[in-house]
């Protein structure tokens, strides 16, 4: 979705374009995933026992948000409590916090003042189920009691994460099955939420649409506001070294790419280990898309789709009279832009800003004075100013 199209709370959103997700808790000492507990049927109270070992000495908040900065991102979401009830903060409701065991610490106070000094936005994500609770397991029609208790913590740590940290920007649930929004009371949740914190920016994982859709590992456009969420290895969001196939620089611009194209939004995620630190070869590619986005920014942050595609070349974006030709297959000395119905102002390489010349003849445009190779092959920005905003042409190549 476009700037024009969306709430004014949400601009700063659709403006954004990429942001960080990160999970992190007990799971990572173990070091096989988020879903560890689950995975290996863990005793909660074995389990419980990880909190007496979770002592990161080299957390960092401030390093996190930095590399956050260094890879362009423009907003953060941490996982504040993830499906094994483990709160990184000081719960009221909970004694299973990372204030009340071993640490001491409240790590989403750190997070929040780490991104406020530096102006980064910050999310908070949120597991509506909890793996510890039996009546989770049992469903509100089986322990209607228990479930009653249960949906009551929920809501309380919510609104203890509402209201303990000033301004929250966005509100990430996830964790609602098999249960229904009306077993969740979900409308009444989202109602205090956003009377706690009435800019806020609410997901659809709560059972409700909210303000955005969000496909997971896959990127799929659509005609509300939508972010694709994405690790950045092959499959485990929490710390997982025996997962190393980790995208390329190439693989994430380009994810980055297709979702802009598709108005959408890339939160990729990154998985700390046990001691804090995100692991080395996770940074770099981050810093990686970092400095092709210091040259290429322009043509991701507030762009959105165009009405025109080209397939043979990559992807399109576009933001007010400007679309940027994002060239990912290399046409070599000259190339063909189809389907523009404007007339064309200039055309340049955008992180060189080197004028190209072009000739317009009717729907097409050519592109001529192109190095023989791709100047940066993870994708070669081309910038075309035209008059107004951009208009597809019907096509003509029967006439």
């Amino acid at each position: 979705m476009s700037k024009e199209t969306v709430p004014d709370r949400m601009k700063w959103w659709v403006e954004a374009r990429f942001g960080m997700f990160i999970h992190w808790g007990l799971y990572s000492i173990l070091g096989r995933g988020e879903w560890v507990m689950h995975c290996e049927r863990i005793p909660k109270r074995e389990y419980a026992l990880l909190a007496e070992k979770f002592r990161p000495s080299k957390f960092d908040a401030n390093k996190w948000v930095t590399l956050a900065k260094e890879a362009g991102m423009k907003y953060m979401v941490l996982t504040t409590r993830h499906h094994d009830g483990f709160s990184l903060w000081d719960s009221h409701v909970s004694d299973f916090t990372s204030v009340k065991t071993a640490a001491k610490r409240d790590f989403v106070s750190e997070y929040v003042d780490a991104c406020r000094r530096a102006g980064m936005r910050i999310g908070f994500y949120y597991s509506l189920l909890d793996w510890r609770w039996p009546a989770y397991w049992d469903g509100p029609e089986k322990n209607p009691k228990g479930w009653e208790e249960f949906r009551e913590y929920v809501h309380a740590q919510v609104r203890e994460l509402m209201t303990q940290y000033g301004k929250i920007d966005i509100l990430w649930y996830d964790g609602a099955w098999p249960h229904s929004a009306e077993a969740w009371r979900s409308n009444q949740l989202n109602a205090m939420v956003r009377s706690l914190q009435p800019e806020i920016v609410i997901n659809n994982r709560s059972g409700l649409p909210e303000d955005l859709d969000t496909p997971e590992q896959h990127i799929q456009g659509s005609d509300r506001p939508w972010e694709t969420c994405m690790t950045i290895d092959d499959l485990w969001w929490g710390y997982h070294p025996g997962d190393p196939n980790l995208k390329s620089p190439m693989q994430l611009v380009r994810n980055l790419v297709r979702c802009v194209a598709g108005n959408g939004n890339f939160l990729l995620n990154v998985g700390p280990k046990p001691d804090g630190t995100i692991p080395t070869a996770q940074a770099t590619r981050l810093r990686a898309v970092g400095r092709w986005l210091k040259l290429n920014g322009q043509s991701i942050y507030g762009s959105g789709s165009a009405p025109f595609g080209q397939a043979h070349l990559g992807q399109v974006t576009a933001k007010g009279n400007t679309v940027y030709i994002h060239i990912m297959f290399w046409p070599g000395r000259e190339m063909c832009v189809a389907g523009i119905k404007n007339k064309v102002v200039g055309v340049r390489m955008l992180a060189t800003g080197k004028r190209l010349s072009f000739e317009q003849q009717r729907d097409r445009l050519f592109v001529r004075g192109l190095p023989a190779r791709a100047p940066d092959p993870i994708d070669t920005v081309v910038e075309i100013e035209l008059e107004g905003r951009p208009e597809a042409a019907p096509a003509s190549f029967w006439e």
